[in-house]
């Protein structure tokens, strides 16, 4: 069945100001401080703790997601690519990882290894599957946008991230989104998947967000991975300075581009920070890369999509609001390939999801889901939801 134009716009005006504390959210499980719960029809995963328990608790409350998407990532569709180059040589997928994992293990935080070792024992898979596919996005390398100040009808800032990224991996399959709160460290939301501990799209409740966007460089994999790049910036960061000191600071990898918001500040950057390069795009700039620059806002694409996002924004500028900021996510800015769409509200901490079916029509295609960071950290499970074993007995990933 076909749905009109108006009757579309009106589904999505529903789903996006409807209140993110919804009758249908439902408490599937509980492990330790974690907790599953379905929102509309959405898994949303709430981990707590150290780093080995959240690990567990994400891999035992999702462990039938995980054991799934991990063996068609590593054994199905690894099947399917016999060779990738690695610089000069041919390797099988798995081999190829294995090589940048000896490449970048000096440069990781033994925080992530040890909730890699925890997601593995609660999924009851081996530790070097869970590692293997934590690193398969620095083995393969999207459009993103910030419009605040004069672009926005309130002035609020308005982050939006198109995920373009192989809808044939099934990954749309194990979509959940993560509600953080490490010890030590700022409570963020990851929109991610099954299994996956890194991070390309998230936001913090310092009203830091941040989204990514590949690039070229394969083979430069000496640095820290990007996903966790990311990730550290969302655990640490209080602001867009500390945010863009974290990218900074310290070895990176293959060509990468992001775009980082403050909503507290109403100020977003583009940036470039590759293994060789680092340059911070400030709104209206122009760049070689990003030719026709617009006032209070950054726009990173690439081609025709480009060009396509940039004629959006200024059709409109000074009139956005969240729906109208979602439309420029559509087709043809987003790719038949396109994985997942979020906009991130840093300042009020509300976000918006899309993601795309299991028959690989694209996330642009789909509704979206309204949800609010600061509702999600006050939500508490349902007692009376069944309770899986909790069991935090190792402490490293050497173990």
């Amino acid at each position: 069945m076909r749905i009109s134009r108006r009757s579309w716009a009106a589904l999505v005006c529903l789903l996006l100001w409807s209140s993110a504390e919804v009758a249908s959210a439902q408490t599937i499980a509980r492990c330790g401080q974690g907790w599953l719960e379905r929102v509309d029809g959405s898994l949303v995963l709430h981990l707590k703790g150290t780093p080995y328990e959240m690990g567990y608790q994400h891999g035992a409350l999702l462990k039938d997601h995980v054991q799934q998407n991990m063996h068609t990532l590593l054994h199905v569709k690894a099947a399917e690519h016999t060779l990738v180059e690695i610089g000069p040589l041919k390797v099988t997928p798995r081999a190829g990882i294995e090589m940048i994992l000896k490449i970048q293990k000096p440069f990781i935080d033994t925080r992530y290894l040890e909730e890699i070792a925890g997601v593995a024992a609660g999924a009851d898979i081996s530790v070097a599957d869970a590692t293997a596919a934590n690193f398969i996005p620095e083995l393969f390398h999207c459009s993103g946008f910030a419009l605040s100040d004069s672009a926005t009808a309130d002035g609020e800032m308005l982050h939006g991230r198109v995920l373009d990224y192989a809808v044939d991996w099934g990954l749309q399959d194990h979509a959940v989104v993560i509600v953080c709160e490490p010890d030590g460290r700022i409570p963020w939301v990851n929109v991610s998947y099954a299994g996956f501990i890194g991070s390309v799209t998230g936001m913090n409740a310092a009203q830091i967000s941040v989204g990514e966007m590949g690039g070229g460089g394969l083979g430069h994999w000496e640095g820290r991975p990007m996903a966790w790049i990311v990730r550290d910036t969302l655990e640490t960061a209080q602001s867009l300075d500390e945010a863009i000191a974290v990218f900074r600071d310290g070895p990176r990898t293959c060509q990468y581009f992001y775009v980082i918001a403050d909503g507290e500040t109403k100020q977003a950057v583009g940036m470039e920070a590759s293994w060789d390069v680092f340059q911070v795009i400030r709104p209206g700039t122009e760049h070689p890369l990003l030719p026709r620059p617009v006032s209070d806002c950054v726009l990173l694409s690439a081609g025709d999509r480009y060009n396509h996002l940039v004629d959006r924004v200024e059709s409109k500028h000074g009139k956005f609001t969240p729906e109208q900021a979602l439309e420029l996510m559509s087709r043809p800015v987003a790719m038949k390939s396109n994985l997942h769409n979020v906009l991130f509200a840093p300042k009020s901490q509300r976000f918006w999801v899309a993601q795309a079916t299991s028959d690989k029509r694209p996330a642009a295609e789909q509704p979206y889901q309204a949800f609010s960071l600061k509702d999600l950290l006050a939500r508490q499970p349902d007692s009376n939801a069944p309770e899986l074993p909790f069991t935090p007995a190792k402490t490293t990933a050497s173990r």
